[in-house]
Parts: C-alpha cells; sequence; structure tokens
C-alpha cells in the first residue's frame, strides 16, 4: 500500500541534512550484503533520531534490535558525557561486522552490544534509560514495551518503529499479515495506557513517540 505521494520520501531527503561518512557506510554496507535492507532505519527516519537524541541528551538509551547498527550510531549522537547507547539482537554475525566498524570508528565505548533474546536480556539490565527505542519483531512489541517501562525514567521516551506496517493497519484485520496485526494490538495497548502521552508519527513507516508520565 502506497502511504505517501510518489517522490515525497526522496523530496525529504533532499530537505534532511546528510549521513555522515560512517552512516554512508552502514548504509551502502546494509544494502550490499543483507536480504532485506529496508529494515534499516535510512537516512530521514535516522536524522530524526539524531535530532530526539540530541533533545533529550540522553544518559542510558537502550535499542531493542540492532540490525546492522544505522540507529544505533543515530540514538547515540547526544549522549551525554559517559553515556551509552545499550543496543540488542539475536543476529551474531551483523553484531560482529557491527562492532568491527565501531571500533574503527573510535565508538565502541559509546554502543554497547549485547546478543541474544531481547526477552532475556531485558530483565538483567540495571540501567534507568532515558530513552529507548523498539525496533524488533512485532509479534513481541506489547512485552518488550511493558518490560522496559519501569526501566525508562519518569518523564523519559520510548520510540517504536514501524507502526503503520506499510499501510496494512488501514486494512480490515482478516486482511492484515500476522505482523500487522501484532502492530495493531500495540498500538491499541499504548493508546489505552495511562502511564504515557504518545503521538504516531508519518515519518517513513511511522515511529510511536511516548512519554512516560511523571508521578
Amino acid at each position: 500500500m502506497e502511504l505517501f505521494v510518489g517522490g515525497l520520501e526522496a523530496y525529504a531527503a533532499r530537505y534532511t541534512s546528510p549521513e555522515s561518512a560512517l552512516l554512508q557506510e552502514i548504509a551502502a554496507y546494509t544494502q550490499a550484503h543483507t536480504s532485506r535492507p529496508g529494515m534499516m532505519s535510512g537516512h530521514v527516519q535516522g536524522m530524526f533520531l539524531q535530532m530526539i537524541s540530541h533533545m533529550i541528551q540522553p544518559q542510558y538509551v537502550l535499542e531493542i534490535g540492532t540490525f546492522t547498527g544505522y540507529s544505533a550510531v543515530c540514538l547515540a549522537a547526544g549522549l551525554q558525557p559517559g553515556g551509552y547507547v545499550i543496543t540488542i539482537d539475536r543476529d551474531e554475525k551483523l553484531h560482529q561486522q557491527f562492532k568491527e566498524r565501531l571500533d574503527k570508528a573510535g565508538l565502541s565505548d559509546k554502543i554497547l552490544l549485547k546478543t541474544g533474546n531481547a526477552l532475556d536480556i531485558i530483565p538483567t539490565l540495571t540501567e534507568t534509560f532515558d530513552l529507548v527505542f523498539i525496533d524488533a519483531d512485532k509479534e513481541n512489541y506489547i512485552r518488550y514495551y511493558e518490560l522496559v517501562m519501569d526501566r525508562v525514567r519518569q518523564g523519559g521516551f520510548m520510540l517504536a518503529d514501524n507502526v503503520l506496517f506499510h499501510g496494512e493497519v488501514l486494512l480490515p484485520e482478516d486482511q492484515q499479515s500476522k505482523a500487522a496485526q501484532a502492530i495493531q494490538r500495540f498500538n491499541a495497548h499504548v493508546a489505552q495506557d495511562t502511564r504515557v502521552e504518545h503521538v504516531l508519527l508519518t515519518v517513513r513507516d511511522g515511529l510511536m513517540l511516548i512519554r512516560k508520565k511523571a508521578g
């Protein structure tokens, strides 16, 4: 399903600050060496993540779903001194490739990689996070959201990716894929949660920006 007028995304990219050399390198690798390069945040969404990071100036960030690392680099852009991003993914090969790139770029102290099942790893974390980015298997979005809620500071933020799921959320439920149905359940779950404020943004495939209320 076409979400935007043809050419609008390219127009947005044209009027968005250019990618850094590191992000260009990651994007090129993703296009050449992965079967689903569209999973990467990409230029416009990546710059949005950078802007959010600069605005919040987080100490600790959690990312659920690393892929090739594009979004992790963006989320690290506004870190406070001594802060870091913890990024979790099951794919050991992609993590190793990303680690080598981080070492080369001198970012290995700002982006910490944890390889394995996020549902197992999240309960072991001791940090209180200023920002959490959920971008992993859609069927577990609600579980990730609930697992991290107590680990987000009051007034802290969460971002969830793909909340429009290629426009499938507009279809009748019986015409949606299982992933789209899971996203619809997640969107409804957040909408009913009195602990948070939220806005669904039509950036790329949809981003839900969520703020945990104080008190």
